[in-house]
């Protein structure tokens, strides 16, 4: 069951997420130019494509049990709430968090939105990974909030470096796919 559900995330991040273009290439957030594009909203907003999404991301960390999971909103958002689904369903609690990009305006000032209680031990989610920056950023945000982030875990490693400057946090890297992945699909 698993290998189909897999394969069949993979079709969907393929024809919907995945552009190679050589030229002109593509500007990324980070400011450089690349050949690959990959917009997963295109498959984390697509119900079937969400459900699988949150089933193999479930079936990645459950070993490691994690309190919550979360990441930068907005890519990180449905991931997360997609993988708590999949565990309340599993009959396992996986507090799902956001982590905003600046501060809330008023009341408490948080960086972290969700429910803190009782949760120590977090997996920092993304959708992408090209320099790891954003993912850096929401394990910086998660250790100031007093959590101990115990893995990252990511849809796509773009194999850019990413991995690598996450790592150097002290913190380990899964992920579901690798760009070789989509490569060796595209040179068939």
């Amino acid at each position: 069951m698993h290998h189909t559900e897999r394969d069949r995330l993979f079709e969907i991040l393929y024809t919907k997420s995945f552009i190679y273009r050589d030229n002109p290439p593509f500007t990324l957030v980070s400011g450089r130019q690349s050949p690959y594009y990959f917009d997963c909203k295109a498959a984390t907003l697509n119900p079937e494509g969400l459900s699988l999404v949150g089933a193999l991301m479930f079936q990645a960390i459950r070993n490691l049990k994690p309190d919550a999971a979360g990441g930068l909103t907005l890519g990180a958002d449905p991931i997360a709430l997609s993988t708590a689904l999949e565990a309340y369903r599993q009959g396992v609690e996986l507090k799902p968090i956001i982590v905003r990009k600046e501060p809330k305006k008023h009341g408490t000032a948080k960086w972290i939105e969700g429910i803190l209680d009782g949760v120590k031990r977090v997996v920092v989610i993304d959708d992408v990974i090209t320099t790891g920056g954003s993912t850096v950023t929401a394990i910086e945000r998660m250790r100031e909030a007093g959590l101990e982030v115990i893995a990252a875990a990511v849809i796509i490693d773009r194999e850019e470096g990413g991995r690598e400057a996450i790592e150097a946090t002290g913190v380990p890297v899964l992920s579901l796919f690798r760009r070789e992945d989509f490569d060796k699909r595209r040179l068939g």
